[in-house]
């Protein structure tokens, strides 16, 4: 069972209220998003994590999101190229926060794509999702840097959600907590899974962080499960980054 340490976030900056969105949930607040995201450190600082917190920067309305920026491993550090044009870039200053923690990074170059949200952990196991925002060749590419690293990895063609994040995540223990097109998908037969309410998909989008989880504000069935299989649950409201279809997991990198 990996124990995380460090997180990674970014505070998000005024301009977020013109991100990338879908979710048609209206404009979000700026000032509320502050004190959400304030609260969201604390929940991770209350997990045992050391966070850095990293200045916002106005020239991308999406850098809040900085789980796409990377992918991390104890023996890897990669470096993504988003498949949102507005947001490549982002990963810039990332890149220079994590050099502090690691030795060497790689980096996932043209005409590959790949965003941190496709990507899921489950040990030593990665999936990828094949998503608008993730390609074949940024995916290939993760592969190559992961198999160096004695990690395999596993593509997952994406057919309703955004990111392969958006629902699913892995509670360690071999458990899966999923929704929509994942609780029955063939690639995921291994593990155990544990089905998020399709009223509740949202929360699909918890994190597990050192035998917490933490769960999105309003949805008490999916507490509920998780509670019942052991594990402290932690609220945390993210209602304005839900407005820019943004979860629990987009907002930290965690290591």
């Amino acid at each position: 069972m990996a124990m995380f340490k460090n997180a990674l976030v970014r505070l998000p900056c005024r301009n977020m209220v013109h991100g990338l969105s879908t979710a048609g949930l209206g404009r979000p607040d700026y000032k509320k998003a502050l004190d959400q995201h304030d609260a969201y450190v604390a929940a991770l600082q209350g997990c045992g994590l050391a966070v850095t917190v990293m200045a916002a920067d106005e020239t991308y309305p999406d850098s809040v999101f900085i789980e796409d920026t990377a992918v991390l491993s104890e023996k890897a550090a990669i470096i993504t190229r988003s498949g949102a044009s507005s947001r490549r870039g982002e990963e810039v200053a990332v890149a220079e926060a994590l050099s502090r923690f690691y030795d060497h990074l790689e980096y996932i170059t043209a005409p590959g794509t790949l965003d941190g949200g496709d990507v899921l952990r489950a040990g030593n196991q990665f999936f990828t999702g094949i998503s608008a925002r993730t390609n074949g060749s940024g995916a290939g590419q993760l592969a190559v840097i992961l198999a160096k690293n004695d990690y395999s990895a596993t593509l997952v063609p994406l057919r309703h959600v955004l990111h392969l994040k958006t629902g699913i995540a892995y509670l360690e223990n071999n458990r899966l907590l999923a929704c929509g097109e994942f609780p029955d998908h063939p690639l995921l037969s291994g593990f155990e899974i544990i089905p998020v309410p399709q009223a509740e998909a949202y929360a699909a989008n918890s994190v597990w962080i050192n035998g917490r989880v933490l769960v999105p504000v309003g949805f008490p069935l999916t507490k509920k499960i998780i509670e019942r299989l052991g594990y402290e649950a932690v609220p945390v409201d993210v209602s304005e980054f839900r407005k820019l279809d943004g979860g629990l997991s987009c907002l930290s990198l965690r290591f």
